[in-house]
């Protein structure tokens, strides 16, 4: 699911502080449909910023096409593609890993841990500063600072 949509921002595409920019978006939607969860906010080319949304009722067809209405007062410079988590709902805050404590992830750190930068294991704990999970060989923690992205997989 998506649709093509621009955002405007001063800055460049490549200046564009995505943190700043999802609170942006989150704001606008909780005045629109505060039921929506902004999951991610991240951009997938110079261009265009893929926004991952939840929703209690799930997320539809429908419900992708409306965030796109509530979000046209900010489309000019960025193509907006919206969808559903899907099964690798991506985890960005500390509430979404403490939600999902006991499932399989996989964790794509900024910096290099122990000559990796890439994890997958069970998620056993999240508290507000790290999460730990369960790898081959052991529990690793990870500072919230040092996952550059996360998600689920299957299995």
């Amino acid at each position: 699911m998506g649709f093509a949509a621009h955002f405007f921002f001063a800055p460049t595409p490549q200046e564009t502080n995505m943190e700043e920019l999802q609170r942006t978006i989150e704001t606008r939607l909780k005045g629109q449909e505060p039921a929506i969860e902004v999951l991610l906010a991240e951009r997938v080319s110079a261009g265009k910023v893929r926004l991952v949304i939840d929703h209690p009722a799930g997320v539809d067809l429908e419900l992708c096409g409306r965030v796109t209405n509530h979000l046209r007062p900010l489309l000019t410079e960025f193509g907006l593609e919206v969808s559903s988590p899907g099964p690798e709902r991506p985890l960005t805050k500390p509430e979404h890993f403490r939600r999902f404590v006991g499932r399989r992830l996989r964790i794509r750190t900024t910096e290099t841990i122990d000559g990796r930068r890439s994890f997958a294991g069970e998620l056993v704990a999240a508290s507000e500063r790290e999460v730990t999970v369960a790898v081959e060989g052991g529990l690793i923690s990870f500072p919230y600072a040092v996952i550059g992205r996360s998600n689920l997989v299957e299995g």
